[in-house]
């Protein structure tokens, strides 16, 4: 029995919050002062979106934590492999980006 290969990651719409969380994972620039994910949609659906619709593999890690007022919680981390971004930004993805970043300082 021949195994599936994987399908090749696509990329959502450049202005949805899918297309947001994306370029925070592809993107190496400092991603301090970008606006928070609006809408009642969580992060962790988006990146079960990310992983299971548009086929990009998105590793999480979690570790212990605290909250602002001191009770114990966990913080998760969203990353994909070096070499998943690489490929990534070399077929498309910075122009993707480019793309991303001209429609959204369009006014």
């Amino acid at each position: 029995m021949a195994t599936k290969s994987p399908k090749s990651p696509t990329f959502p719409g450049p202005l949805t919050a899918r297309g947001a969380v994306l370029a925070v994972l592809i993107s190496d620039r400092d991603q301090t002062g970008n606006p928070p994910l609006q809408g009642r949609t969580s992060l962790a659906a988006i990146i079960k979106s990310l992983k299971r619709k548009y086929h990009w593999p998105v590793e999480t890690s979690s570790f212990p934590s605290n909250a602002p007022d001191g009770q114990a919680t966990w913080a998760t981390v969203y990353s994909l492999p070096p070499a998943v971004v690489q490929r990534a930004l070399e077929r498309g993805g910075r122009e993707w980006l480019e793309r991303r970043d001209a429609t959204k300082n369009t006014p």
